[in-house]
């Protein structure tokens, strides 16, 4: 009998696992849209790594647009179900908005009054990514409204 084949060892960086992990269990439904993850300190524990090894597997997950994340609050599963997390980065402005301009704004364009096209595209990718990223915080902030009724209900329930 012929031994069996060595398992080549993955060489992937510990961050690349641990954001695999995650990503799996955000698809399987372990994590739902607007649930909050687990800390870095937490995954810091479950994976064996440091705390910018638990950091990088989440900016991973965040640039691929399974999570956000809320400054001071934590890292909350996106509403990936609409098929489409982010929107492109390399995203243009339609032409008529291009050529649609308000009164207060200066023309951008590079002479005989053409509009130029990757400064309008990325404002408006930056109108966007804040419009995403105030929907976000309110879908969070709703979470725990929704989180703190069903606490009252069951402690009056309780009362009764």
């Amino acid at each position: 009998m012929t031994p069996a084949p060595e398992k080549k060892p993955d060489r992937r960086p510990p961050y690349q696992h641990a954001a695999d992990e995650l990503r799996r269990e955000i698809k399987q439904g372990r994590f739902k849209p607007g649930e909050q993850m687990p800390s870095v300190r937490e995954l810091q524990d479950r994976f064996g790594v440091a705390n910018m090894t638990a950091r990088s597997a989440l900016n991973v997950l965040r640039d691929e647009g399974l999570i956000y994340t809320i400054h001071g609050r934590g890292s909350f599963v996106a509403d990936i179900s609409d098929g489409a997390s982010e929107f492109s980065a390399e995203y243009t402005a339609p032409a008529w908005y291009l050529a649609k301009k308000s009164d207060g704004e200066q023309e951008q364009g590079g002479g005989e009054g053409e509009p130029d096209d990757t400064a309008a595209g990325s404002s408006l990718a930056e109108l966007l990514t804040g419009l995403r990223d105030e929907i976000r915080e309110l879908s969070a902030e709703h979470q725990e409204l929704r989180r703190e009724v069903e606490a009252l209900k069951k402690a009056q329930q309780s009362q009764s």
